[in-house]
């Protein structure tokens, strides 16, 4: 029995809620809020290349590297990778195996066309034949740690019926749909119905493929209602954790419960983990965070602003924000 069905029989009738892939954001600056505040039941990392890994100099491998790093306390924690070639897909599983992964995503979702001209990513949706290569490259190189996919409903046009039988068949332990196809992005609502036939078409199989929906979920209250309505097994939440790391956490909501200091220094406490473990990279990537965790207040636009232009490091954001704290506790107490 792998991690997945384990989760499974504990969460009952329960889905899994899960965290979501997101490049330049589930770090694991951003993973340890979440294993402070509020932890889903996986977490999982940025997305990696394979091929870099495997054929990367090895300056560049080490960088790669510091994409898979993680904290005991983010367990069960799945790497992430995305390639359109079985060889370095294997070698790259192999190499997450001895890092001590729980498991492995497979991510065919993806629609950068950087990554497409890989093969990789949503092109996977267009060759099914690779894909299954893909995966069973994978197992190959993991053996004994549950594979799963990350996929849409198809690429130019809706594919379900198709594409999620060819992943069934080579048994991955989970397949999670964003439940929009690669053309439409992220510019039409969700299909969450059509997930409800996913779950359909795996029943249908006999497959024992937990599946999974992403998509449009901006709550932990939300996931529960889709799941329920769709009936997948699990639901992975994306766009909504933004300044958000108490989401997952039942009972909370960060708007009526979180104060706004207690949001702020959040912030401050994120981008101290940000300097800790990923010094290498450029600080500006914590802009896109400062912009969820300051809004929706009086006085969010300036103090948003105001880190945007002047916030180089951890401890500006802590002077700016301590500043702007100290001056509205003052304005309030007056």
């Amino acid at each position: 029995m792998n991690f997945w069905e384990k989760i499974k029989k504990e969460k009952g009738t329960e889905p899994i809620i899960v965290l979501a892939p997101m490049a330049d954001v589930t770090d694991v600056a951003f993973r340890q809020m979440f294993a402070k505040y509020g932890r889903p039941d996986v977490m999982w990392t940025e997305f990696v290349a394979a091929d870099g890994l495997m054929r990367a100099t090895p300056e560049g491998k080490a960088k790669l590297m510091k994409d898979l790093l993680y904290e005991e306390n983010e367990r069960p924690i799945v790497a992430q990778l995305f390639s359109g070639k079985p060889e370095y897909m294997e070698g790259a599983a192999a190499l997450c195996l001895e890092l001590g992964f729980d498991g492995i995503d497979i991510n065919m979702g993806c629609p950068d066309k950087s990554i497409e001209k890989q093969k990789a990513g949503s092109m996977l949706i267009k060759h099914p034949l690779l894909a299954a290569d893909i995966i069973r490259a994978a197992k190959r190189g993991a053996p004994g740690l549950p594979i799963t996919v990350k996929t849409r409903l198809g690429y130019t046009k809706d594919d379900l019926e198709e594409w999620l039988p060819a992943l069934l068949k080579e048994e991955p332990a989970v397949v999670t749909i964003h439940a929009r196809t690669r053309k439409e992005m992220s510019k039409v609502p969700a299909n969450w119905a059509r997930l409800r036939r996913a779950v359909e078409i795996r029943d249908e199989l006999g497959s024992k493929t937990l599946i999974f929906g992403n998509g449009d979920v901006t709550s932990l209250e939300d996931a529960h209602a889709k799941a329920k309505d769709s009936g997948v097994d699990g639901v992975m939440i994306g766009r909504a954790i933004f300044g958000n790391p108490w989401i997952f956490n039942e009972g909370i909501d960060r708007d009526k419960d979180i104060s706004i200091e207690q949001r702020l220094n959040a912030a401050v406490e994120h981008a101290q983990l940000f300097d800790k473990y990923l010094s290498h990279k450029n600080f500006a990537i914590m802009k896109k965070h400062y912009k969820a965790y300051v809004e929706g207040f009086d006085g969010a636009k300036e103090l948003r602003t105001k880190l945007m232009d002047e916030a180089t490091d951890a401890k500006d954001v802590a002077r700016i924000v301590s500043s702007w704290i100290k001056e509205h506790t003052q304005v309030n107490a007056g």
